[in-house]
C-alpha cells in the first residue's frame, strides 16, 4: 500500500527528547516500511526515517528559536500533503483535526488518529460538523466524551519489542517519575507518595515554558526535602536504564489521560506501574498483574508492598502480548484496507490511474534532468 503519515511539526520524528505523538508515528512508520509498504512521512526536516521524508520545516518547531507562531508552518504542511494526495491509498493524519476542512471531500482516503484529550466543549460541535471524517481513538476512554463522532476503531499504541530490554533484577532501589512537569501529571503526588512510603524518587521530566511557573512555585520547593532527585529531561536511549532500574513507575495523573505512553515503556522494561484511576489507565494497566490502580495518595502507599512484589517477567510478557509495534501496525493496516474497500470501485480505478500517471511524470522528469546533465 502507498501510505502517507502526517506528523505534527513540534518535535522531530522520532523526538530527540520528550514527545509522545511523534514517537508513536515513528514506530508505526518504521514497522509499516518493514512490512513492505511504501510509506511517505510528512514531518520536520530533522526527522530520521526509513520512509520517504517530505520535510515541512527545517527543524522541529520546539527547537527553533525563530518560530513564534506554529500555525503558518502547519498550514504549509497540509498544503504539501494536498499537493501529493493523489499518490496515496491512505492519508493517515496525526495532527488532530486541522486538516478536516481541506480534506473532507477526500474523507474516504483519510484516517485521523486523535492523540489528545477530547473532553473539551469546543470539540463537540466541530466533530459534528465533519461527520464524514473517520477517526481513531488511542483508548476507549478518550472517545467517551464524543459519542456521536465517527470513530471507526481504537488502536492502542505499541513499541518495538527490542526497544527496551527488561530488567528483572533492578538495582536502583528507587521509584521513577518520567514525562512532563505539569499540574495534570501531578509530580507533587509522586513526591508525597515516595516520602510516605520511605522510598527514594527520581524525576526525569521536561518543563515546558507554559509550566515554568508551576514548576518554580509548586514543585521546586518540594525538591529541597530528602529523597527526591530531579534529573530533568532524558533522551530515548536513557529510558531503558532509568525505568529498568526503578522498582516501580509512579503515574499519579489528575486528568483524563488519552493513553500514557510511559506506562507501556515501563512495562517493556519489566517495571510495574502505580497509576491513579482516570482516562485510559484501567485499559492499559492490569491491576495486580502489570501494576496497581489507586484513587488516593493513602491508597497508593498502602498498595506499595503488593506493587513491588509483582512478577517483572509477567509485566514484560503482558507488554509483548498487548503493546508491540507489530500489533499496532497490523491493526492500522486492517483499517487502511477497510477504508479502501469502502471506496467505490470507480474511485479506486481512477486513483490507480492517477498514481500511474504521477509516477510516469516523475520518471519523465528524472530522465529529462539526466539528459540535461549529460
Amino acid at each position: 500500500m502507498k501510505i502517507a503519515q502526517i506528523a505534527p511539526l513540534f518535535e522531530s520524528v522520532p523526538p530527540r527528547l520528550y514527545g509522545g505523538t511523534e514517537r508513536v508515528v515513528h514506530y508505526l512508520t518504521e514497522e509499516l516500511v518493514r512490512q513492505g509498504h511504501k510509506v511517505t512521512l510528512f514531518a520536520s526536516g530533522d526527522s530520521i526515517t526509513s520512509a520517504e521524508l517530505v520535510p515541512c520545516t527545517t527543524q522541529a518547531l520546539r527547537l527553533d528559536p525563530d518560530v513564534r507562531n506554529s500555525i503558518p508552518h502547519q498550514m504549509l504542511l497540509l498544503d504539501k500533503v494536498r499537493e501529493r494526495a493523489e499518490e496515496f491509498d491512505v492519508l493517515h493524519f496525526h495532527v488532530d483535526y486541522m486538516h478536516f476542512p481541506l480534506f473532507r471531500t477526500q474523507a474516504g482516503r483519510t484516517l485521523s488518529t486523535l492523540h489528545g484529550r477530547q473532553d473539551l466543549p469546543d470539540h463537540m460541535p466541530f466533530y459534528a460538523h465533519f461527520p464524514e471524517m473517520p477517526l481513531v481513538s488511542i483508548s476507549n476512554a478518550q472517545r467517551a466524551p464524543l459519542p456521536r463522532a465517527n470513530f471507526v476503531a481504537t488502536v492502542y499504541h505499541g513499541l518495538p519489542l527490542d526497544l527496551h530490554k527488561p530488567t528483572l533484577q533492578p538495582t536502583g532501589g528507587y521509584l521513577a517519575f518520567l514525562g512532563r512537569i505539569s499540574p495534570e501529571k501531578r509530580p507533587d503526588r509522586a513526591i508525597e507518595i515516595a516520602r510516605a512510603a520511605g522510598l527514594p524518587l527520581k524525576i526525569a521530566a521536561k518543563v515546558d515554558n507554559a509550566d515554568e511557573a508551576y514548576f518554580r512555585g509548586t514543585i521546586a520547593p518540594l525538591l529541597d526535602g530528602p529523597g527526591v532527585d530531579f534529573i530533568g529531561e532524558i533522551n530515548e536511549g536513557e529510558k531503558t536504564g532509568f525505568l529498568g532500574n526503578a522498582t516501580a513507575l509512579l503515574f499519579p495523573i489528575d486528568w483524563p489521560e488519552p493513553f500514557g505512553l510511559v506506562m507501556i515503556e515501563a512495562m517493556a522494561c519489566g517495571t510495574p506501574v502505580l497509576a491513579f484511576r482516570g482516562g485510559s489507565v484501567a485499559e492499559i494497566v492490569e491491576d495486580g498483574i502489570t501494576g496497581r490502580i489507586v484513587e488516593s495518595v493513602e491508597e497508593a502507599v498502602q498498595a506499595m508492598p503488593s506493587l513491588l512484589a509483582l512478577d517483572r517477567k509477567a509485566v514484560r510478557a503482558r507488554f509483548e502480548e498487548r503493546f508491540s509495534a507489530t500489533r499496532m501496525a497490523a491493526e492500522y493496516v486492517k483499517l487502511y484496507q477497510k477504508q479502501l474497500r469502502k471506496r467505490p470501485a470507480s474511485e479506486r480505478h481512477l486513483h490507480s490511474l492517477a498514481g500511474h500517471s504521477i509516477a510516469r511524470l516523475h520518471a519523465q522528469a528524472e530522465t529529462g534532468f539526466q539528459n540535461e546533465a549529460n
